[in-house]
């Protein structure tokens, strides 16, 4: 199969062609190999390959039902474990640590789709940044330039998925790291609602804050994807179970014009660049032809309050996250082990009293209260992406002096004493690039990257929609209405520098 055929079909269409006998999964996974062999070296999306076994899964796969039988599918370094393979989480601290016993619910689900797995990709350290520069793995580049990021942290599944290396990949979002790396990479990202995605063995990550999903080109990948794997596992702290309704409203066509609020307005004052500008009213001005009702606005956030309480999730989930790896290999391994600001977040996270994150979790439900008032008025919320198109590789990390303060305060013991404030004053120049994201995943609403719009210079741009809570079905109705009006399946990259 040559991958000018292989590209054509989404994981739908392949799974279509296997299940009818046209195609073998040994043929498509091959393809999917040869794709990988022929670009990962250039952009250096998939980590650890699973190429011998997938094609043993592969040549042993007879079809029957299942809905993605034999389709070949990457998943993310991070959080999910595959029995037999170690979990690296985009950082070398995790060298000791053993190979998964037993495979995460979600992934589980996967295999009883059908899906075959090729491979693990790569994310930036713990997750934690908009870009995928691991030290451990080094960076993922962009299919679309290889001078610029593929984004983070699912950004070796975005730069997989638009590469045509796999037409899926599993991805997951804490603050953007599904829609991020889609909007830098041409490419559609879904971020569920809270609760949809079972996150076994763990209950919750980041406090709810982080939902598990994919990454695809097409639209009802994702959401046929979503659909045989929402519910709540035996580890959940909350049962919510998506209901039918929901997946026959998102199958259904839009009957009715939405009303639609746009804003370009940075939710933490910075600057949205004039190319995010422009891809934000040329998708105004295409909601508008099909129907809509499209209106700007300005939405009264506490954009400081917001930046504080995304903040704190990162000092106080690194802190726990770390401390059992100190005491099982002492404070010496992980500092040298771990990356200087992932080793700075950990001790600045020994500060943090139980009292003063409880304070903190207790500002999501004004958030949360804010948009509901919001979506009595309007049915989506509508923003760039991001607030700056694809940056180059090493634009979103520290600069040289940054890291040889953290380097010294990190041997000197004295990253503990850094106030919390100092450490997210760091990090706002970081997030005033990516300002829209954070607030879905603080109140628990659904989101997506879509991506309508490329530079004059063919680099991508993403347009975000958020619904109201439980409201995907809503958001998969647009989606399906614009891929149709404004396809992007036609766009190849061409993987050159």
């Amino acid at each position: 199969m040559r991958f000018d055929e292989y590209r054509q079909y989404d994981a739908v269409g392949l799974a279509q062609l296997i299940q009818g006998g046209e195609l073998t999964a040994a043929e498509v996974t091959e393809a999917a190999i040869q794709r990988a062999e022929q670009v990962n070296p250039k952009i250096n999306a998939v980590i650890t390959p699973f190429y011998d076994v997938a094609r043993q899964q592969a040549a042993r796969y007879r079809p029957q039902e299942q809905p993605l039988g034999g389709v070949p599918v990457l998943l993310k370094d991070l959080l999910g474990d595959v029995q037999g393979y170690r979990t690296g989480h985009g950082s070398k601290v995790y060298c000791r640590e053993p190979v998964a016993k037993s495979t995460s619910e979600l992934f589980r689900r996967y295999r009883d789709m059908g899906m075959i797995f090729l491979g693990r990709t790569n994310t930036p350290e713990l997750g934690l940044l908009a870009t995928t520069e691991p030290v451990a793995n080094g960076a993922t580049r962009n299919p679309w330039h290889l001078k610029y990021s593929a984004g983070g942290s699912s950004g070796g599944s975005a730069a997989a998925v638009a590469a045509g290396i796999v037409p899926l990949a599993s991805a997951g979002d804490g603050g953007g790291s599904i829609r991020l790396p889609a909007a830098c990479c041409g490419v559609f990202g879904f971020k569920p609602s809270r609760g949809l995605s079972p996150m076994g063995p763990l209950p919750e990550s980041w406090d709810g804050a982080v939902v598990e999903h994919v990454i695809t080109r097409s639209v009802r990948d994702s959401l046929l994807v979503l659909r045989h794997c929402a519910g709540a596992d035996r580890w959940s702290q909350y049962p919510l179970s998506a209901t039918e309704d929901l997946f026959r409203q998102a199958e259904t066509a839009l009957d009715k014009p939405l009303r639609i609020a746009v804003t370009s307005q940075s939710f933490y004052g910075g600057d949205t660049a004039p190319e995010c500008r422009a891809a934000l009213q040329a998708s105004v001005q295409l909601l508008q032809q099909m129907g809509h009702q499209v209106e700007d606005i300005s939405l009264p956030l506490d954009g400081d309050k917001l930046l504080a309480c995304y903040a704190d999730i990162y000092v106080a989930n690194v802190n726990a996250d770390m401390g059992p790896l100190v005491r099982r290999y002492g404070q010496r391994f992980v500092r040298s082990h771990l990356e200087p600001l992932t080793y700075l977040i950990y001790q600045v996270g020994r500060q943090f009293s139980a009292g003063d994150y409880i304070l903190s979790r207790r500002h999501w439900a004004g958030f949360s209260a804010l948009m509901a008032e919001f979506h009595s008025r309007y049915d989506l919320l509508m923003t760039p992406t991001m607030a700056v198109p694809p940056f180059k590789i090493g634009d979103m990390n520290p600069s040289r002096l940054e890291l040889t303060l953290m380097r010294v305060c990190n041997h000197l013991g004295l990253s503990r004493f850094v106030p919390r404030r100092s450490l997210y004053a760091m990090s706002q120049p970081q997030l005033q690039k990516v300002p829209f994201t954070q607030l879905a995943n603080i109140t628990g609403q659904p989101a997506m990257s879509v991506p309508l719009h490329w530079t004059a210079d063919g680099m991508p741009v993403g347009v975000q929609f958020i619904a109201g809570r439980l409201q995907d079905g809503l958001l998969f109705r647009l989606a399906l209405a614009l891929e149709q009006a404004r396809p992007w399946w036609h766009k190849v990259p061409e993987i050159d520098t």
